[in-house]
């Protein structure tokens, strides 16, 4: 699946005995992450290889009355393209989608089995719009046949754990930011304690093992590239 496919449910067979491996199916990552966060994305977000077959949805907390610098900040040293989404904007694979602020960001299914964002004003959800609970619960409810992995970062809020625990019920991988290497701890200790499968990985080896997982090799940041 090129960076360019749009990504589209696959419709399960009935008599199946087993799940299709996560390569086989249409894959959609999503990263919550607040206090602490961008430093931790930098650790990940610039080791995902151009033509991952997934979509990558961040969500970050942001202060609800300022622009967002995150698509300036990563596309530099990104392999991915990244950008904000618009509402009903189709979800492609191979891109890196930023939250925008002051909106919560939800995934959605169409009649086509087509995924695309939904952007809403609804009330703040743990303080926070937008909330990394309503982006996962989403996607828990609209997307049963995808390959779904749940990511929590560094945070000093229980934002993620309700939505994870969703994912995690829904048959989604949750992984979440070693909290001994977070600057904010409350929000992968969280998850940690609310989903008891999830994975708790150094940040260092979550861009090589989603590369496992959608079977790509890993990237080579831009500025090593340039000898930066």
């Amino acid at each position: 699946m090129s960076a360019a496919t749009t990504l589209h449910a696959q419709a399960s067979h009935e008599g199946t005995v087993s799940t299709p491996p996560a390569s086989a199916r249409p894959g959609l990552v999503m990263i919550g992450a607040s206090t602490g966060g961008v430093q931790a994305l930098m650790a990940v977000l610039p080791q995902l290889p151009a033509g991952l077959p997934a979509a990558v949805v961040v969500v970050l907390h942001l202060p609800p009355d300022k622009p967002s610098l995150l698509v300036e900040l990563f596309a530099p040293l990104c392999a991915l393209p990244v950008r904000e989404p618009d509402d009903k904007e189709t979800l492609q694979a191979g891109t890196i989608y930023m939250a925008p602020p002051n909106y919560h960001l939800m995934v959605e299914a169409d009649e086509a089995a087509n995924a695309h964002f939904a952007l809403s004003v609804d009330e703040a959800v743990n303080f926070s719009r937008p909330s990394i609970d309503v982006l996962f619960e989403s996607a828990a409810a609209a997307l049963p046949h995808w390959s779904l992995v749940g990511v929590v970062l560094s945070g000093a809020s229980r934002d993620g754990a309700r939505g994870a625990r969703g994912l995690a019920l829904a048959g989604a991988q949750v992984w979440v930011q070693d909290p001994v290497s977070a600057e904010a701890r409350m929000m992968p200790s969280a998850v940690a304690s609310e989903v008891p499968g999830s994975r708790l990985l150094p940040l260092e080896r979550m861009a090589p093992a989603l590369c496992r997982i959608f079977e790509v090799e890993r990237a080579t940041r831009k500025h090593d590239e340039h000898g930066h």
